[in-house]
């Protein structure tokens, strides 16, 4: 019988695969608390981006915030619309009264950001307003006097508690909390780090999906920093997936439908925190802080009588486009025909108790055996099988229609 108390590290051979294990935590309804709707929850009713019915919808969605972009006319008009132009007129050079001349695809005029506030200020509304500042295209100056406009009317509606500030310029954002020092602001632009950020008062970021790729360290920063941590504009499963497993408080999508969705199903909202993972962004040879491997043949008993030699060589494992890819080799290597690899956590990382999940792609055809399997962490002591051995998956390529 399997020890229960056992730590166990994983083994992987002969697939490709993204890799996650999670914890218990509190358990939360993250569709409620993470969806932010970009421009408004439109795409499903085809309704305009932007408009107060978008607005509307997102707050019967009960979601946690609506995103809207905000400009100033020519005489300092302040509207909702996401593009420069609307309807051919560029916004800043022309009148509040030229641009009603035309509607929106639903019918409804262009809103000012007045009539926007009140439409998401219900009572009983829980929806956030995610109000972005566009710079403006004519000066710095102008920018500045857009923001503090912005800031006057949403005091004067008493609107507050209820309003997200962000931009791509960081000199708005500034402004804004000189303003109002207790403003909620997060940075769109994804060049400062979490430090920086939290130096100049800044609450959060909210960064292209990217960004977060790129700088997988800024996650933790921010979240020791005590910033909100939010991503734009995450309309793909597997994505949004991602960040939901890394924590995020909140997430932008042109999908709210979809994220409320792919979060109730998150192991997130069971309960459960992401203690360990690999999403395999960074090309080339498998990250050496996190992986291992087993040399040779198993000569000295781990092996089963396997026709291939495992090697630590690029040419055997190695990521590409976000994925580990394990390759087995028919070639002469070391006496033998073939060649693979069996990339290990021993020694980088062991759990006790916990929930994995696995994406993995398998190959079939005789002489495969894709697997991934976890062995007592304490195997160097007593020898397999006293360590304890449980199988994640395994497929004998030669059955691929067997479980």
């Amino acid at each position: 019988m399997l020890n229960k108390h056992i730590k166990y590290f994983f083994v992987l051979t002969s697939i490709l695969f993204c890799f996650s294990l999670a914890l218990k935590a509190e358990q939360q309804e993250y569709s409620k608390r993470i969806v932010v709707a970009h421009r408004g929850a439109w795409k499903t009713n085809n309704l305009p981006e932007n408009s107060i019915a978008s607005l509307k919808q997102a707050v019967a969605l009960g979601i946690a915030g609506s995103e809207f972009d905000v400009r100033m006319t020519a005489d300092d008009s302040l509207v909702i619309n996401h593009d420069a132009s609307f309807h051919n007129l560029e916004i800043e050079k022309s009148k509040y009264s030229q641009l009603l001349a035309f509607s929106l695809s639903n019918e409804e005029k262009i809103p000012t950001l007045r009539s926007y506030l009140l439409a998401g200020l219900l009572p009983r509304n829980n929806t956030k307003l995610v109000c972005e500042i566009k710079p403006s295209e004519v000066s710095r100056e102008r920018s500045l006097v857009i923001a503090q406009r912005v800031v006057s009317l949403i005091k004067a509606l008493k609107a507050q508690d209820k309003v997200v500030y962000i931009s791509f310029e960081y000199a708005i954002l500034k402004r804004v909390l000189e303003l109002n020092p207790k403003a909620n602001t997060q940075y769109l632009y994804g060049d400062k780090t979490p430090d920086e950020l939290k130096a100049d008062g800044i609450k959060g970021l909210d960064y292209n999906l990217s960004v977060y790729k790129s700088h997988p360290e800024w996650i933790e920063s921010a979240k020791k920093n005590r910033l909100q941590l939010n991503a734009w504009t995450v309309n793909d499963a597997a994505d949004m997936d991602w960040l939901l497993a890394n924590g995020f408080d909140l997430i932008t999508t042109n999908e709210p439908e979809l994220l409320s969705i792919r979060a109730n199903l998150s192991p997130v909202s069971n309960g459960l925190k992401l203690v360990w993972s690999d999403e395999f962004n960074q090309a080339g040879s498998p990250d050496s802080t996190k992986w291992g491997y087993n040399l040779g043949n198993g000569q000295d008993g781990w092996g089963n009588q396997e026709k291939e030699y495992y090697t630590n060589r690029i040419d055997n494992a190695f990521v590409k486009d976000g994925l580990l890819n394990i390759k087995a080799k028919k070639e002469n290597y070391k006496g033998y025909g073939y060649t693979s690899a069996r990339v290990v956590t021993e020694n980088k990382f062991a759990f006790t108790y916990g929930t994995i999940e696995v994406s993995a792609r398998l190959p079939i055809g005789v002489g495969t055996w894709p697997a991934v399997w976890m062995l007592g962490a304490n195997i160097a002591k007593v020898n397999w099988p006293a360590c304890g051995e449980l199988d994640i998956m395994e497929l004998k390529g030669s059955e691929p229609n067997k479980s």
